[in-house]
């Protein structure tokens, strides 16, 4: 078990370094550049030359290359992406990421683990929910389904899962806006508190005001997220019902509630371990467009707005927290499958 932890660990480093090269040169190369759209104006009122840009993009560890006609003025500039370049931002990126420090969010202005700390409580917290809703609903769902097969139930269970995961989540949060929001007057339309809420209200108040403004993007989460797991359950339940122990158990005459929850459900969840697992990197990383549909101020939103406005730092600090999150879930997940049934044995 050690020995294959270990090797484990060593597979890990070696893809979160080439995970760590592709992110950084993906965003690198992306059209948005925070710091030239932020000082280009002051370019053209003529408040900066694109000289002082260069010197602030050299703080910031960039290069910016400037075009300039015969008589020397400048024309145009932009950032300096040639491969030497970028190699060497990542290097260096690299050594302070060793030494802990992945750097200050351009936008922001604080350490990109401070702000991932900060935000990513709220999502960890809407995303729990919803997982916790989402199991006890589409587990006994897709067993019960499974129990019986080619009905009007799971014919029923089966559309009604398939139509949900079919809707876009921007789509399914406006439209829950409109409906239950808007026209309804039920809930609010947005946000993590209510603009009226008094700033020395208590902690039941606040909370209780907060949770009100959650329902609505942790139904969205449920309603997208119950289709796969329930389909994933009914499936693997199905192949335990066909097995031969299940016809044994039945045959000595055990009734069908103890077969389906004793031999049944039990080895359905060997399988299930993976997918609940992979969950990891939901709980803490945020949901991107649900929280930006229902300005929420989490770790996905914020990340979306760091890719958009090219917040580079932040964006690679999360991308690479995301990525550590699944190898750590994939491992657990393996780990897991030993806990669970017995007959698994880990490579050595």
């Amino acid at each position: 078990m050690v020995k294959y932890i270990i090797k484990r660990l060593l597979f890990a480093v070696l893809i979160l370094f080439g995970v760590s090269v592709l992110l950084y040169f993906l965003l690198r190369l992306m059209p948005a550049d925070y710091i030239i759209d932020k000082f280009s104006p002051k370019i053209s009122t003529g408040d900066m030359t694109a000289e002082d840009l260069r010197e602030i993009m050299k703080a910031y560890g960039f290069d910016l290359i400037l075009y300039t006609d015969a008589d020397g003025n400048i024309m145009d500039y932009k950032n300096n992406n040639s491969f030497a370049n970028i190699f060497s931002g990542y290097w260096k990126w690299l050594g302070n990421c060793l030494k802990g420090d992945m750097g200050t969010s351009f936008k922001l202005c604080e350490p990109v683990t401070t702000v991932i700390k900060e935000k990513m409580g709220i999502s960890f917290s809407i995303s729990l929910v919803s997982l916790i809703i989402e199991v006890l609903i589409a587990i006994p769902l897709g067993i019960k389904c499974a129990c019986n097969q080619y009905g009007k139930f799971d014919y029923v269970t089966t559309v009604i899962c398939m139509t949900c995961m079919a809707f876009p989540s921007f789509f399914l949060g406006n439209m829950l806006i409109k409906w239950l929001a808007v026209d309804l007057g039920w809930f609010e339309m947005g946000g993590l508190v209510s603009p009226t809420l008094p700033q020395d209200a208590d902690f039941f108040t606040r909370l209780g005001d907060m949770s009100w403004h959650l329902i609505l993007p942790i139904l969205v989460m449920v309603i997208l997220d119950i289709g796969p797991l329930m389909r994933y359950t009914r499936t693997n339940t199905l192949e335990v019902l066909n097995a031969d122990y299940i016809r044994t158990a039945r045959a000595k005459g055990l009734s069908e509630g103890k077969v389906v929850y004793k031999h049944v459900f039990r080895n359905t969840l060997i399988p299930l371990v993976t997918v609940l697992a992979s969950t990891l990197p939901m709980l803490f990383g945020g949901a991107m467009i649900t929280e930006t549909v229902f300005d929420i101020p989490g770790i996905g939103q914020t990340a979306y707005q760091a890719l958009l406005e090219g917040d580079i730092p932040l964006a690679m600090g999360y991308n690479m927290f995301i990525a550590v999150l699944t190898v750590i879930g994939t491992l657990l997940a393996d780990l897991m499958y030993a806990v669970v049934d017995p007959r698994i044995k880990l490579g050595k």
